[in-house]
């Protein structure tokens, strides 16, 4: 028996937790740190790249899945891990104020449970995805469980920035233990059961990790997207922990309203996901390797408005949304090239190709992040802070520019068109 319409939604449930939750840290806390408490925006910075460097240990955990089972239990756990940290972080940055050593180490603690959680939970999902969803569904599936947990962020960011004002320590506690809270007890809601109703085909492996991994890195395809996805994630995450700062430092805005704008962003990757699901799978128009350029081309020239505008002071939110919009199309395309690799070559390996792409992802992130964040710091001791921020969004542009000549070699052309029934349930 193989993954129901039904449950693949239950299971973008977790997803949509996965990301209400890292978006509290990525985007709320970040702009506390930054601007209510005066803290250089590289601490942040490598807050955010210590949980993304722990996720490297995401192949081992998609192994795990792939020879030994009980994902529920990972998805489940490491769900709890995340929410923990999470709440930690908030905890931290209360402490700051009066203690910056006590703030510093809670922070530390509170990341590496997040990285610890995102790993293990959101690996073991996509590869309980991969291996028990039919092959004709599996790009509808990684598309759907994408957009629920693009969803979550819009939700939650958007939702936060509003209760946040006026902003307290009390306040905030609040409102993120509610949200961790929720995301693990609707966790445990969502996946409950759906294991033990599915057949991965897979039977139980006494194979070594390094074995396994060796398996998968011989395959030139999955090394090539392997080095795709690591350089075209670090553009997309470039601006992850500076844009709400310069929307508060340049334009003004109070930290709702900052937070407000990353839920507009988000609601523009939700658009633009959208778009080309329906345009390239329902409408057949385009190939994975038009909308990936497209979505990297299209970013690119965002984030040169968004610069531009600092210079000008003119609107800051349409130029974001048009970032997050271009995001969305690049990354939805992105993705259905991953589900299409994953069950390509060796066989019950899907989770370990999933965790060594989900890797490559995360490193990318966290190094993307803090560069993105320690040049914002540094430029600005040398020029205006619009100026500096401006630097930092024109050499990201010229990222996604290479990104989309790289796209031109890696990702498929003709042929790269997914079936119309996928992302068409009840086809």
């Amino acid at each position: 028996m193989k993954l129901t319409w039904v449950q693949i939604v239950r299971l973008g449930l977790v997803q949509m937790c996965l990301g209400a939750v890292v978006v509290l840290t990525t985007s709320t806390l970040n702009r506390l740190m930054v601007v209510e408490l005066a803290l250089p925006a590289v601490l942040p910075g490598l807050l955010v790249a210590l949980h993304y460097g722990i996720q490297i240990t995401r192949p081992n955990w998609g192994f795990r899945s792939d020879t030994k089972g009980n994902r529920t239990a990972f998805i489940i756990g490491g769900m709890a891990a995340l929410a923990l940290g999470a709440f930690l972080a908030a905890v931290a940055v209360v402490l700051f104020p009066s203690g910056f050593g006590a703030g510093l180490a809670l922070s530390v603690l509170a990341y590496a449970l997040i990285g610890v959680g995102v790993g293990a939970s959101g690996t073991s999902l996509l590869a309980l995805l991969a291996t028990a969803t039919e092959p004709r569904r599996r790009a509808a599936a990684a598309t759907i469980t994408w957009l629920m947990m693009i969803l979550g962020i819009a939700v939650t960011a958007g939702t936060v920035g509003a209760l946040l004002d006026p902003y307290t320590p009390a306040l905030l506690l609040e409102i993120v233990g509610v949200v961790t809270l929720g995301a693990v007890v609707l966790t445990a809601a969502a996946v409950w059961g759906i294991e033990r109703r599915v057949v991965a085909e897979r039977e139980a492996e006494a194979l070594p990790f390094r074995q396994g991994m060796a398996e998968v890195w011989a395959e030139r395809k999955a090394r090539v997207f392997t080095l795709f996805i690591f350089l075209s994630m670090t553009a997309y995450f470039m601006q992850e922990l500076i844009l709400e700062p310069y929307a508060g430092l340049v334009f003004g805005f109070a930290p709702g309203e900052s937070t407000q704008l990353s839920g507009a962003q988000n609601g523009g990757v939700f658009v633009g996901m959208l778009l080309v699901g329906i345009a390239a799978t329902g409408l057949r128009i385009g190939s994975l390797r038009m909308w990936v350029m497209a979505g990297c081309l299209g970013s690119a020239l965002s984030l040169l408005a968004i610069a531009g505008l600092g210079q000008t002071g003119g609107a800051l939110v349409p130029a974001v949304v048009s970032l997050g919009f271009f995001n969305g199309m690049f990354a939805v395309a992105a993705i259905g090239t991953m589900m299409a690799l994953a069950g390509q070559g060796r066989n019950a390996r899907e989770g370990t190709r999933m965790g060594l792409w989900g890797a490559a992802q995360a490193l990318a992130a966290g190094f993307g992040g803090l560069v993105g964040a320690a040049a914002a710091d540094g430029l600005r001791l040398v020029m205006p802070v619009q100026d500096a921020f401006g630097a930092v969004f024109l050499a990201e542009a010229g990222l996604f520019v290479l990104s989309a000549l790289i796209a031109a070699r890696v990702v498929e052309g003709r042929g790269g068109r997914l079936p119309r029934a996928q992302l068409i349930p009840g086809e």
